[in-house]
């Protein structure tokens, strides 16, 4: 089956994509593809037209800024997989297989905000910011601001994700991940960080409608007290027939448990 048609459209340039967006509101942006052509190829998306952004260049590579690692959003994946980011490069080894790996990249994952990914935990753990320019300008998005629901993030139609910045003060991290062995998407994933201060940060994904800070870890190895188990409520999650919510709540508590023990 192929897509049904559609008008394709491509920028050069951050300023270019947002003009072209503010004059045409129907268009879809498309950067690696491997989460809307698949989607397109089944007709459950069906965008009258596309905003190819891939040649941006101002939107790819990684640099350091003082405390912070800048992260183009169209840096692919396996260019984070290679770097010396903090916890990116071991959740990128999780992600797909080679081919997405090396098409797909970091930006359009975080703000799809499928709920399955893996780097909204990261982000989350690690406290990133996201840089969004739209019509108004540029404005930074924190982590616990970024994800508001199921394929649903604070990207706003008409703007763009342009960057990430992650601290790089990180004492320590590690990413835990129960994965879906056809999809390779997360059933749960948990991601832990030791940050500059010793305060820890968590996080869980593929278990509910988005990804989640793990609060009650988080008090528990601060206030220097063993993980204890009921993390997540079952009645929060979802379930399927791959995986039932208590199951997952129960498989984040173990994956938790190992991250956390990973920290050292």
């Amino acid at each position: 089956m192929y897509p049904a048609s559609f008008e394709y459209h491509k920028a050069e340039s951050v300023d270019q994509a947002l003009a072209a967006l503010a004059e045409n509101p129907d268009l879809k942006v498309i950067a690696g593809g491997h989460s809307l052509l698949p989607a397109m190829k089944l007709r459950l998306a069906q965008p009258p037209a596309l905003l190819d952004i891939w040649g941006i260049q101002e939107m790819k590579g990684i640099t350091r800024d003082g405390d912070h690692w800048v992260v183009g959003a169209m840096t692919t994946h396996a260019d984070v997989l290679r770097s010396d980011l903090p916890l990116f490069p071991e959740v990128a080894g999780w992600v797909g297989d080679p081919m997405v790996r090396n098409r797909g990249t970091i930006g359009g994952s975080l703000a799809h905000a499928d709920p399955s990914a893996d780097y909204p935990a990261a982000a989350l753990a690690l406290g990133v910011e996201f840089v969004i320019r739209g019509p108004g300008g540029e404005r930074t998005v924190h982590a616990d601001d970024m994800f508001q629901g199921m394929f649903e993030s604070a990207v706003q139609p008409g703007e763009l994700l342009t960057h990430i910045r992650i601290p790089a003060t990180t004492q320590a991290s590690a990413y835990e991940k129960f994965r879906h062995p056809a999809s390779h998407y997360a059933v749960v994933g948990v991601a832990v960080v030791r940050h500059a201060d010793g305060k820890v940060r968590a996080a869980y994904t593929g278990a509910a409608e988005k990804a989640h800070r793990l609060t009650k870890l988080e008090d528990a190895v601060n206030g220097s007290q063993a993980v204890p188990t009921g993390l997540v409520d079952a009645g929060d999650l979802l379930g399927d027939r791959f995986a039932s919510a208590e199951y997952r709540a129960h498989l984040v508590d173990v994956l938790a448990a190992r991250a956390t023990e990973r920290l050292g």
